[in-house]
């Protein structure tokens, strides 16, 4: 990348723009590869997150205990 750098900066605005552009077509090409159709990925949510809640739950409780 180092190596990019010098000619990198002579380009005009155009030119530059062009390449971030190019670049980020680039990288929405390469995530849509992450996804393929058909599949199915786990997602998480703070839905129905029922130990976590319990956890923080308990974590206040102490803390008030300690206030009184």
């Amino acid at each position: 990348m180092l190596e990019l750098m010098p000619f990198l900066n002579k380009l005009s605005r155009a030119e530059k723009l062009q390449i971030i552009q190019y670049l980020a077509s680039q990288l929405v090409q390469e995530e849509s590869e992450l996804i393929k159709p058909g599949m199915s990925y786990p997602v998480s949510s703070r839905y129905d997150a029922f130990e976590a809640a319990n956890i923080m739950l308990k974590v206040l409780e102490a803390e008030n205990g300690q206030k009184r």
